[in-house]
Parts: structure tokens; C-alpha cells; sequence
């Protein structure tokens, strides 16, 4: 019997020496968390976004420059016969004023809004995701209130994955990082009726995105 015991109690102590060792190799501290996981793209950020927030559903436009993006952007308010248009970016403002569009950035206009136009953080190319947060001039609501949400970007706020946009958002806000950060991809639709999908549920029905090349050729 003695021996049978000693017998066990040898095997269990391998046992457990193994999984302590096992353990040991499995330390956070010996993860590498900073080598890619994708192999490096061979097609250009613009061209991976484009194709990944199309299948999400999204809008995508590309403009050579700003003049483009007010070509673009007048036609189409005109096909889409859209009125109500909001902006409170004073960056995208000031563009919509040189190329004589209207607009509102009343603040009692915002409820009766049918097109918000909002800059971003950045766009991650693998994802076709749109970042926004907060901290941006456009706030929360006209993000969510509108029933067309178009995103004006430029190419130079294009990366390759979220860690890099999320690094990007700490760096530029530093020990005041904004309260609500959204990643944005396509517009929300929801199976939740009848498993019946309806997209813009709970946001806008279509979301564009105008990318305006700023690359210096």
C-alpha cells in the first residue's frame, strides 16, 4: 500500500512540475504582440479600404482633390434631390461655402437634419472601418441623428490596422483621450424584426465616405 502511495505521489509530482513549466512558457511576457499578424499588403490603403467598406454596404467616392470633392459632393445633393444639410467641422464648412453649397450649423437645425456631414479620426484600411471620436468638432450627435451620413477623409488619415488608429488617437490626445471613441463600418442594420435585416435601424440608412487625395504627387 505504501508503495502504491509513494508510487502516486511521485507521478503527480511530474504532473504538476509539467504544467508549472507548461505555464511558464505561456506568460503574457513571452507574447509577441508587436509582430504583424496579416502579411504586409501589396495594394495601396486607399484601394483595400474602398473594396472592404463597399462590401459593408458603404459609399465610397474618390476625389482627386478638394475642387473634386466639391464636384462630387454638389452632384450628389442634386441626383439625391437631399435638403437639410448639416455641418458643424468648420473645416468642411469653409470648404462647402467656396464651392457655394448650403448648408446649416444652427444647432436648433440639427434635429430636422436629412444629410450630416462629419470629418474623422482616421480609416482603417483592413477593416473599411471609419474612426470618430468625441474630441472632433462634429460631437456625437450628427453622427447618429442624420439618415445619410457622409464622411469627408483624406487619404493622409489612412492605416493599416486598428491598433494603429487607436495608437494614433492616444498620441494626439494624450491624458485626455476622448469619452467615446465609434468604429463606423457600413451603415447599422439589425435582424432583431421578424429576422428581417433593416439597415439604418438605428442610425443613418446610407453612409458615404469621400476621400480626398492629399498626397503630395
Amino acid at each position: 500500500m505504501e508503495d502504491s502511495t509513494t508510487s502516486r505521489e511521485k507521478i503527480l509530482k511530474k504532473v504538476r512540475k509539467a504544467l508549472i513549466a507548461t505555464a511558464k512558457d505561456e506568460l503574457p511576457g513571452n507574447i509577441d504582440f508587436d509582430s504583424p499578424i496579416y502579411e504586409t499588403p501589396n495594394e495601396p490603403l486607399e484601394i483595400m479600404f474602398a473594396q472592404q467598406f463597399t462590401k459593408l454596404n458603404g459609399k465610397f467616392v474618390f476625389c482627386e482633390d478638394e475642387k473634386d470633392f466639391l464636384i462630387n459632393l454638389k452632384a450628389l445633393i442634386f441626383e439625391n434631390k437631399w435638403e437639410n444639410v448639416h455641418v458643424i467641422d468648420s473645416k468642411i464648412g469653409g470648404l462647402l461655402k467656396e464651392g457655394n453649397v448650403s448648408f446649416s450649423d444652427k444647432p436648433e437645425d440639427l434635429n430636422k437634419t436629412n444629410v450630416g456631414l462629419t470629418g474623422c479620426e482616421y480609416l482603417v484600411a483592413r477593416l473599411g472601418t471609419v474612426m470618430i471620436t468625441s474630441k472632433q468638432a462634429s460631437g456625437r450627435r450628427l453622427v447618429v441623428l442624420p439618415n445619410y451620413h457622409i464622411v469627408v477623409a483624406y487619404t493622409s488619415q489612412l492605416v493599416l490596422n486598428l491598433k494603429d488608429a487607436l495608437k494614433g488617437i492616444k498620441e494626439k490626445y494624450g491624458n485626455q483621450p476622448p469619452s467615446m471613441i465609434t468604429a463606423i463600418s457600413g451603415p447599422s442594420r439589425t435582424a432583431d424584426i421578424e429576422k428581417t435585416l433593416v439597415q439604418g435601424a438605428h442610425g443613418p440608412k446610407e453612409i458615404y465616405l469621400m476621400l480626398i487625395d492629399d498626397h503630395v504627387h
